[in-house]
C-alpha cells in the first residue's frame, strides 16, 4: 500500500474563502477537470482513482473539501505527476499540464429537473448566504483576536524574537548543503473550519517525518514570523518546502515542512495543540523566551474576555458551514435522482481512460 496523505487546498476564512490549489498541481503533468454538478459522484469516482493506485503502491495525496466533510476537492499521485480536480472547487492553472475535462453533466437528465429549477435555485442561495455569513463571523473573530494579539505583541521583546529565529536558523542548518537548485513551494491548509468543527490532519502529514518541533506561545508571539524564517532559510539552501496556512488568518503560516532535512516545525496551540509523544519531539515556547514574564497574570481577565468573545464567532462560523452543508446535500440528493445509478462507475473509467 502506498502513502496516503490528506490536507486541505482551500478554506472558509476570516479573509474569505482563500484557494492554494495551483501551489499544489505545480508537478502534475496530466490533468483531469471534472465538470457538472454531481459532486458527490465526482468524490466517489477520485476515491476510487486514489484507492486503485494506493493498492498498487503509489503515494496519493488527498484534497478535502473544507465545506463537506465527506467531499474530495482533489486527488494527486505525485510519482505518476497525475491529478484529478473537481472544477466546481477551483480553476487549477499549471504550466506545462495536458488538460483533459471529464462533463459529468452527461449522466444527468436534465430535462427531469425542468420542474425543480426553482427549488434548486433556493438552494444555491442559501447555499451561497451560509458560506457568506460564516466567512463574515471568521472575519469579526479576527478582528477580536487582534486586540488579544495586541496584548502579547506590546510586551514581546522584539530582539530577543529575532535572535531566537536566527539561533533556530542556525540549527535547523547546521552542516546542511546547498542543493543549487530551484526549490519547490507548496502552500496548503493542514486543517480547517468544517462543517464537523475545526479539524486537521497534523498527525498525518507529519508521522513519516523524523524530527518535530512543538511552537507553544500565545496569539502575537511571532510563531508565524518564526516559521516564515525558518522557511526561508531552508528556501535559500534549495530544499523543498511545505507552506501550511493558517486556516482562520490564510495570510498566516502554521507549520513548515522540510521532507528532504527530515524536520517540520508547527504551531502546537489551540485549536490544534499537540503535545510531544516522540523521544526526537522538541518543544519550542516563544512566551517562555520572548514575552515579559508576569504578562499572562496581569492581563488574565481581558485575555480571558477576548478569547471566549473570538472562539464565540468560531463557533457560530462552524454552525453556518453546518447550515450550508445540510443544503448542500438537499441540493445533491436532487442532482443524484436525475442522475444514472452507474455515472460513479462512467465518471471512473473515463478518468482511467484519460490517464492511461
Amino acid at each position: 500500500m502506498g502513502k496516503n496523505r490528506h490536507y486541505f487546498a482551500g478554506d472558509h476564512t476570516a479573509k474569505g474563502f482563500y484557494t492554494l490549489y495551483d501551489s499544489n498541481f505545480q508537478e502534475v503533468r496530466r490533468l483531469v477537470k471534472l465538470d457538472g454538478v454531481l459532486r458527490s459522484v465526482k468524490t466517489k469516482a477520485m476515491t476510487r482513482f486514489a484507492e486503485e493506485h494506493n493498492k498498487q503502491g503509489y503515494a496519493v495525496e488527498w484534497i478535502h473539501a473544507s465545506s463537506h466533510n465527506d467531499w474530495l476537492d482533489a486527488v494527486i499521485v505525485p510519482e505518476l505527476q497525475l491529478g484529478v480536480y473537481d472544477s466546481q472547487c477551483a480553476d487549477i492553472t499549471a504550466a506545462d499540464t495536458a488538460v483533459e475535462t471529464v462533463h459529468t453533466n452527461q449522466y444527468v437528465n436534465r430535462s427531469s429537473l425542468k420542474d425543480k429549477e426553482r427549488t434548486i435555485h433556493r438552494y444555491q442561495q442559501r447555499i451561497s448566504r451560509a458560506l457568506t455569513a460564516a466567512q463574515a463571523s471568521f472575519q469579526t473573530g479576527l478582528f477580536v483576536h487582534d486586540d488579544l494579539e495586541d496584548i502579547y505583541i506590546r510586551h514581546l521583546d522584539f530582539a530577543k524574537a529575532n535572535q531566537l529565529a536566527k539561533d533556530w536558523q542556525h540549527y535547523l542548518h547546521a552542516d546542511v548543503t546547498a542543493t543549487g537548485q530551484t526549490p519547490i513551494i507548496k502552500h496548503r491548509f493542514f486543517g480547517a473550519s468544517t462543517p464537523n468543527g475545526v479539524m486537521d490532519y497534523i498527525p498525518n502529514i507529519t508521522e513519516d517525518v523524523g524530527k518535530r518541533y512543538f511552537i507553544k506561545g500565545r496569539a502575537g508571539t511571532g510563531k508565524s514570523t518564526f516559521l516564515k524564517k525558518l522557511a526561508a532559510a531552508s528556501e535559500e539552501l534549495g530544499y523543498n518546502v511545505e507552506m501550511y496556512h493558517c486556516g482562520f488568518d490564510p495570510e498566516s503560516i502554521d507549520m513548515i515542512v522540510v521532507r528532504d532535512l527530515d524536520f517540520c516545525v508547527f504551531d502546537s496551540t489551540d485549536p490544534h495543540e499537540y503535545f510531544p509523544e516522540r523521544k526526537t519531539d522538541e518543544v519550542i515556547d516563544l512566551y517562555e523566551k520572548t514575552v515579559m514574564p508576569g504578562t499572562d497574570e496581569k492581563y488574565e481577565k481581558p485575555i480571558q474576555k477576548l478569547t471566549i468573545k473570538y472562539k464565540s464567532y468560531m463557533k457560530k462560523g462552524v454552525t453556518f458551514l453546518k447550515k450550508a452543508k445540510r443544503n448542500q446535500d438537499e441540493l445533491d440528493s436532487i442532482y443524484r435522482s436525475a442522475a444514472d445509478d452507474h455515472a460513479a462507475d462512467y465518471v471512473f473509467q473515463t478518468i482511467r481512460d484519460k490517464l492511461k
